[in-house]
């Protein structure tokens, strides 16, 4: 609910009609291909009189070679004349169109690649402020409603108003009292415009805001479908659901009614200006006052002139959507990443694992710390062992040493550098992580060990598959390494996905290693070879296991008792049991009745 109400808040702020600055933005985007547009708005522009002469050619064929020196070869020439317009305004529209293209696919692409890469060297703490699916749209729609307006409406604008000037130019030149007459209809068209302008604006944000609400819902209940099922919520959900996609629906009825009144009502204008003029200009024809040829042609410019104000409300709804999607963009690439200040590289060669904890203070959000004066150290090649209540701070830790968030006070210090110092790069290629919630990636088996570090060799895969005995499951599918994994991995079981997850940790050979409740998911069997896997791979290397399973950390060198952030006890399992401390209290709990 409350991602929800962050969306509609989102979707409330956003969609003004025009932005300055924001189209500035758009246009530095557009600057490197300014030879595209530049080429598009000629071949515009060539268009624009290709469309233009077509009703003039008929004006001329009626008048100068039809009712006056009834010319037949003359018509013929004006016929193939009028021919070629049409073939060379079919050649030109389809260059313009796929140099357009080509250009707002390219900035497109630009613009999606810019967003992803931002994203990737945010912090953990940006994704907690935003929901996946949040992000995931201005990556997709958001960055495919600018190529509408890219495509769609930049320079198709300039044809707009090349065809309202010429059509102008061209009725003044040809009869200056039926252009008047024409003109009169303008000011309603005006009053229309902007009356349509402030309703679209309105009914755009109501769309907009519902639109927001049920992408949320749908977020929400897909993600957590399995609960609603086991509760049997399937009825008042869909309940919730059609509430919600009721308010969408009358507010996709309302952008219907106000889009769909002012297209017949700019073309009612149309026809009553043709009409007037059919009028006026039928008996100045009679009294040979005007030509009849002028006349037609009047009819013609006149429905070329309202053509670019019916497509109006298409290009202004264009235009706003692009402005509420660039809006949201910018937003995403104006949160600047937490500055790596890191300068020194890890000497992999010279890297023992030292880990040490001084008097670190940690807080999520200010004043609410979540490691208070916790001190601790990891000689190289020792195991350590954390245990506590939920909340007390463990996967806290892990995130520090990761340096996924920095620390308030205190200092961490890795072989004696303090881990602000150390490239966030450098630091991680030697850490590496077990966690309880295992995610798999989309391809093969093979892929999600390797996770596209060029230097893992196929043999290497192998190695430390049988390694950490998963080996033995994967050679049972029916393509071994090969193997599709679906979405998340969910054809493989919890017990399954972890072993893989030790593959990929030891298959990049980190120096430290960190299990987060590794093997919390797994079955008794599954948890006996990882218990044989353990000694081999926790065997010099530095290794820091979080675990409820107190049987997984017994032989550990050091555990460490941590509660309400910090630590209370530390010891080895048997000095613990001795001190008959919280540990000792914990270890009853665990194996009472057993």
């Amino acid at each position: 609910m409350a991602d929800q109400n962050l969306n509609q808040n989102e979707e409330e702020i956003l969609g003004k009609a025009y932005d300055s600055k924001l189209m500035k933005r758009l246009l530095l985007y557009a600057k490197p291909y300014w030879k595209f547009f530049a080429l598009a708005a000629v071949l515009l522009m060539a268009i624009t009189v290709t469309d233009l002469a077509r009703p003039y050619l008929l004006k001329v064929a009626i008048d100068d070679y039809m009712v006056r020196t009834q010319n037949p070869q003359a018509i013929v020439r004006i016929g193939l004349i009028y021919i070629a317009t049409i073939v060379v305004g079919f050649l030109l529209n389809y260059w313009q169109t796929y140099i357009l293209n080509y250009a707002g696919q390219t900035i497109i692409y630009n613009i999606r690649q810019q967003v992803f890469s931002h994203l990737q060297k945010m912090s953990l703490s940006f994704f907690d402020r935003n929901p996946v699916g949040r992000l995931v749209t201005r990556v997709t729609n958001d960055t495919e409603t600018l190529n509408d307006m890219y495509t769609n409406v930049l320079v198709s604008l300039l044809k707009d108003v090349f065809i309202l000037g010429g059509v102008i130019i061209i009725l003044f030149r040809l009869n200056v009292r039926l252009a008047l007459i024409t003109m009169t209809i303008i000011p309603l068209v005006v009053l229309l415009t902007v009356l349509f302008r402030i309703k679209a604006r309105t009914v755009y944000r109501r769309v907009r805001t519902t639109l927001a609400r049920i992408n949320s819902a749908l977020s929400e209940n897909i993600s957590g479908i399995r609960i609603l099922q086991i509760f049997n919520k399937e009825k008042e959900n869909f309940k919730e659901f059609t509430a919600i996609n009721r308010e969408y629906y009358k507010a996709g009825m309302n952008e219907i009614v106000v889009f769909g009144i002012f297209r017949p009502v700019i073309e009612m204008l149309a026809y009553l200006s043709i009409a007037v003029v059919i009028w006026y200009g039928g008996g100045e024809v009679i009294n040979h006052t005007v030509e009849f040829g002028v006349l037609y042609a009047f009819v013609n410019y006149i429905n070329q002139f309202f053509q670019p104000i019916n497509d109006l409300a298409e290009k202004y709804n264009i235009l706003q959507s692009a402005m509420a999607s660039s809006e949201r963009i910018f937003m995403v690439l104006d949160t600047e990443p937490e500055e790596d200040r890191g300068t020194l590289s890890i000497d992999s060669n010279a890297f023992k694992g030292d880990v040490e904890f001084k008097n670190v203070w940690f807080a999520y959000n200010e004043g609410e710390w979540v490691l208070r004066d916790v001190s601790f150290k990891i000689p190289a090649g020792k195991t350590v062992a954390i245990v506590g209540a939920t909340g007390a701070g463990k996967t806290s830790i892990i995130n520090l040493i990761n340096r996924f968030y920095e620390i308030q006070k205190g200092e961490i210090l890795i072989d004696g550098m303090s881990i602000r110092d150390i490239q966030k790069d450098s630091l991680r290629r030697h850490v590496g992580t077990v966690l309880q919630d295992v995610f798999l990636f989309s391809g093969t088996i093979r892929d999600n060990i390797r996770l596209n570090e060029g230097g893992i060799s196929d043999e290497d895969i192998l190695r430390v598959s049988q390694y950490v005995n998963a080996h033995s499951f994967i050679e049972k599918l029916p393509q071994d390494y090969q193997e599709e994994v679906k979405e998340r991995g969910a054809t493989f079981s919890s017990g399954q996905r972890q072993l893989l997850a030790f593959a990929r940790a030891l298959a990049f050979n980190p120096s430290i290693l960190i299990l987060d409740e590794a093997t919390a998911n797994i079955d008794t069997e599954t948890e006996q070879l990882i218990q044989e896997a353990l000694a081999r791979i926790t065997h010099n290397r530095t290794t820091l296991v979080i675990a409820h399973r107190l049987s997984t950390i017994q032989h550990a060198d050091t555990i460490l008792v941590l509660h309400k952030g910090k630590i209370r006890e530390m010891g080895s399992h048997q000095e613990l049991l001795a001190n008959r401390g919280m540990y000792y209290n914990l270890y009853n709990l665990q194996y009472k009745g057993l």
